[in-house]
């Protein structure tokens, strides 16, 4: 007993010691190299030999938005059944092996990729290595945990039908998106989860995960060289090339719907939601601070502020960007008592008007910048988030320098930007309303 966990115990204490010591000193003075192996596989490596762990995350491209109709789902149950066994190994000598030597292994599919990472000590990193490889191009979708983790999924399923957070973001997804994949759960559905077989999770590895639609971001106790020989050990077995993994474009279905969803609840769950910016567009920077100082920025955001703070109408409040590959989405939420729903609507349309219509102070934005660009190294907390960061710098094509300009992006942010972003993104007549509750004096449009 003692002896299975003491393992993770160590990882667990070196993970602390990366994250309290090593991550603020690699915060001020980050180096990203661009790593190729023999067999042509990239990685973004950032080293960090204080601790003898490596820590790899990698994104296929292409995730749950491609899953067939009726079986919506798939990605997110290969994720959930990749490491359930593979090769010769069945799934509890897959999991003992990674709890005996303090592996961390795990995978997620979002919208438009399917991810993964590994974590292990160094001395643990050949036999580790080893199962992320199997894993990756032997699994074996037997039987028993198969449907151990349909089982899991569909009791998951069943407790969202009943949350109300839960809920409104299905139904908001499915207004926005009423023909478009990005529609449909990520989870799936009751339905099309049980249609799920396994050789539709074979299918799926075999088809979706390749080399062409790889991205790797490493960080941890390894040299160049070193990872260049994990690369092709680990990835160089997988197929060359992926299906065809894009999606159509879309813009969202936002014409100023309104909808109620009754639910006897005594607090509402209410969801916001128009047209976005992609990550690429231009005005990506004036909209990330703008939506700092309007909803984003927590204790210090306008909404908290009126909304919270001054009138005591909501329990929480926030905004947020979604940009996707195919479509984007300004998102703001709140949750409220029933009775106080028509007075919150009514300050979010008036805050609303007043950032389209004024933008921001001189003030706010140069709070805003403090904020974003100091705030920035807390980000480097462990060498887990800083590899998720190579990683999805690599999804949205920010380039291996971006770390060192990113806080330019945002000192060159005016007062001009933000009234103009303002004005493009928040059209109250266009948002759509999702409340889930029993809001007092609040119906559905038509």
């Amino acid at each position: 007993m003692y002896r299975n966990r003491f393992p993770y115990l160590v990882l667990a204490m070196l993970v602390v010691l990366t994250s309290t010591l090593a991550a603020p000193r690699m915060a001020a003075a980050i180096e990203v190299e661009r790593v190729i192996s023999p067999g042509g596989i990239e990685a973004w490596l950032v080293r960090d030999h204080s601790n003898p762990i490596v820590t790899v995350s990698f994104a296929f491209r292409g995730g749950a938005g491609l899953d067939p109709k009726g079986k919506e789902g798939l990605a997110n149950m290969v994720a959930s059944t990749l490491d359930e066994g593979a090769g010769d190994m069945h799934s509890q000598t897959v999991q003992r092996t990674l709890e005996d030597l303090a592996i961390r292994m795990r995978f997620t599919a979002g919208k438009d990729t399917f991810r993964g990472r590994l974590q292990t000590l160094v001395k643990n990193q050949d036999t580790a290595f080893r199962l992320l490889h199997l894993a990756l191009t032997a699994p074996r979708f037997d039987k028993e945990p198969v449907e151990r983790i349909r089982d899991q999924i569909l009791v998951g399923l069943k407790r969202d039908l009943e949350d109300p957070d839960s809920i409104a973001s299905l139904r908001l997804f499915r207004v926005l998106f009423p023909d478009h994949p990005y529609g449909q759960p990520t989870d799936g559905t009751l339905d099309s989860v049980k249609r799920i077989t396994a050789a539709d999770l074979k299918g799926f590895a075999s088809k979706r995960l390749a080399k062409d639609n790889l991205m790797i971001g490493v960080v941890g106790d390894v040299t160049a060289d070193g990872l260049k020989t994990i690369l092709d050990r680990t990835f160089g077995d997988l197929p060359d090339k992926a299906a065809a993994w894009a999606l159509p474009e879309v813009k969202p279905a936002a014409h100023g719907q309104t909808v109620v969803i009754e639910k006897g609840v005594p607090q509402s769950t209410i969801l916001f939601a128009d047209e976005g910016l992609k990550r690429k567009h231009p005005d990506y920077y004036a909209a990330y601070v703008m939506n700092h100082i309007l909803g984003g920025g927590s204790f210090t955001s306008r909404l908290y502020q009126e909304v919270r703070e001054k009138r005591g109408l909501v329990y929480s409040v926030g905004t947020s960007l979604y940009p996707y590959d195919h479509s984007a989405l300004f998102f703001a939420s709140a949750g409220t008592a029933n009775e106080r729903v028509g007075e919150t609507l009514s300050v979010f349309a008036t805050e609303w008007e007043r950032m389209a219509s004024s933008g921001v102070s001189e003030e706010e934005l140069a709070d805003a910048k403090a904020f974003l660009t100091g705030s920035f190294p807390l980000r480097f907390t462990s060498s887990r988030r800083i590899a998720g960061i190579l990683v999805g710098m690599q999804v949205s094509d920010l380039g291996i320098d971006y770390l060192d300009k990113r806080n330019g992006y945002i000192e060159a942010v005016t007062l001009e930007d933000i009234k103009r972003v303002a004005q493009e993104l928040l059209r109250k007549k266009n948002l759509v309303t999702v409340i889930v509750g029993k809001p007092d004096g609040v119906s559905a449009s038509n």
